[in-house]
């Protein structure tokens, strides 16, 4: 089911930090949303959350650090087993063998809390958790940026083929356009909290159009990034 949003927008304080702006989000689409600090893009990945799950579809978000979803004082067990009640799913019903196997965090002890656990697989332990529920869609806002380059583009690795017997699309927020470049098809480019441009990633990174896109696709050095 392709998912659409119009007019989303957000003031703060009086002031418009995103302007009314429309999406269309097909089944299995790898987008990238991009744009320099400040530009927009967190903001718009929440109000575009908050309007899909007020619609009735299960949206899926795996903060920039695992620090955010998970509470150092609690186990990892009880993380997963909230995660399912939060989706009115019954208590060991879901495939967590499966999920941590493709993720390669099998290893882990469930008994442990956060801190037991390196940071890589802390992450993919709440990219897990996101895919519980088979979403419709899965949003990650900088997701790699707490982690190294290579736990990070294994982590990403790992990810994109989970997903791909999913119908669940995927919106990857990021100022790394390495990482974009090499996990979607499409990019979606903000400025000052506008959509600026939209295209095949290769024909945005090979001859972007507005001065945005130019400035982020500038600097070729991503290019050697592993991520």
């Amino acid at each position: 089911m392709t998912l659409n949003v119009t007019g989303l927008s957000a003031v703060r304080s009086g002031r418009t930090i995103l302007h009314p702006t429309t999406l269309e989000i097909p089944p299995r689409s790898r987008i990238g949303l991009v744009g320099a600090s400040g530009s927009g893009k967190s903001t718009l990945g929440h109000v575009l959350i908050d309007d899909l799950r007020a619609r009735g579809y299960n949206v899926a978000h795996v903060p920039q650090s695992p620090d955010e979803a998970l509470d150092p004082l609690r186990s990892m067990a009880f993380h997963w087993r909230e995660a399912e009640m939060a989706l009115g799913l019954a208590t060991g019903s879901t495939d967590r063998v499966g999920l941590f196997r493709a993720l390669k965090i099998e290893g882990g002890d469930m008994r442990k809390r956060p801190w037991g656990w390196s940071r890589g697989m802390q992450q993919r332990f709440v990219i897990a958790m996101a895919l519980i529920g088979a979403p419709d869609l899965i949003v990650l806002d900088e997701p790699t940026s707490a982690l190294d380059p290579v736990v990070a583009a294994t982590t990403m690795d790992l990810l994109s083929v989970t997903l791909k017997d999913r119908n669940t699309a995927m919106l990857l927020i990021t100022h790394d356009l390495g990482l974009a470049a090499r996990r979607v098809d499409t990019l979606m480019v903000m400025d000052e909290g506008r959509l600026v441009e939209r295209g095949r990633t290769e024909d945005i990174l090979e001859n972007p159009q507005t001065r945005a896109a130019k400035s982020l696709s500038a600097h070729r050095s991503w290019l050697a990034l592993p991520c």
